[in-house]
């Protein structure tokens, strides 16, 4: 090897914990780090791919597989830094200052990366899932260290930070079943005959392709309303992202049976009594 080139690599760029750190130490580092993500994104393509031979859930293969790809790129961070010179006990004697620094001003990072992991763990939510959060409709897209992003009905990304997801209510529409019990309220006329009416709502969702056989629809006379007789009509459809096509569909069909039968959907009425003097 050529003197100056020697020179070059071996010129010290600065000390850490009294570890020099050198032009080819930092290359090798570099080097080792650059592989080691080369190493974890195919193992975890692997494993992914083993996985969903296996027949495993989508979800379950995203987070074995991230869990995975971090593990590969933790010991290989660890092994570059040690050959760049930067040893393990030296970051380990820097930690009660960075605990400080989390203790200041780096608490909501640290919480989400917890809850990033303990949502990979226990996979409450999975990819793939359809989730209710905070009022929002959406599909998990990808659950990561820091946030989870879901896509919404509009095709909108919401990012959602863990946090939320673990200390917070969340409603997951797609465990342990992707059914959902869908409510068609509707109001006919005092006078109607109900038997008709229940019959007609019945007959409604059975001939709806969407709605299941079992749980069987249901019909219930909920209330007295100021101006109409309040029915419900509950069906069961096999997933719940369908509720907004198959609760239309149902309006539909209900609307022309009443229509066909004479039976009325009435406008509200408020009775106005003048009194004069």
């Amino acid at each position: 090897m050529p003197p100056n080139i020697k020179a070059l690599l071996e010129r010290k760029l600065v000390t850490l914990g009294g570890s020099p750190i050198t032009v080819e130490s930092l290359l090798v580092g570099l080097a080792i780090l650059t592989i080691t993500i080369l190493v974890a994104n195919a193992l975890a393509f692997m494993v992914r791919r083993l996985l969903g031979k296996r027949g495993s859930p989508t979800g379950a293969q995203v987070a074995i597989a991230k869990m995975v790809r971090y593990a590969v790129l933790a010991v290989g961070a660890a092994g570059g830094l040690e050959s760049m010179g930067v040893h393990l006990n030296t970051l380990l004697a820097a930690s009660a200052v960075l605990a400080v620094g989390i203790g200041f001003g780096l608490q909501n990072i640290a919480q989400n990366f917890i809850s990033g992991i303990i949502l990979l763990i226990e996979q409450p939510v999975r990819h793939g899932d359809f989730v209710k959060v905070g009022g929002i409709l959406g599909t998990v897209e990808d659950i990561g260290l820091r946030a989870t992003h879901i896509i919404t009905r509009d095709e909108v990304t919401i990012i959602v930070p863990n946090s939320s997801l673990v200390s917070a209510e969340v409603i997951n529409h797609s465990r342990p079943t992707t059914k959902l019990r869908v409510r068609i309220p509707v109001g006919v006329a005092y006078g109607s005959d109900v038997e008709r009416t229940k019959q007609l709502l019945l007959d409604m969702a059975r001939a709806n392709p969407d709605v299941l056989e079992k749980p069987p629809p249901d019909v219930r006379l909920e209330d007295f309303g100021d101006s109409a007789l309040a029915f419900a009509l509950y069906a069961w459809i096999g997933n719940a992202r369908d509720d907004l096509s198959v609760g239309s569909a149902l309006r539909f069909a209900i609307e022309k049976a009443f229509r066909e039968n004479g039976i009325e959907i009435p406008f509200p009425q408020h009775d106005v009594h003048m009194r004069t003097k």
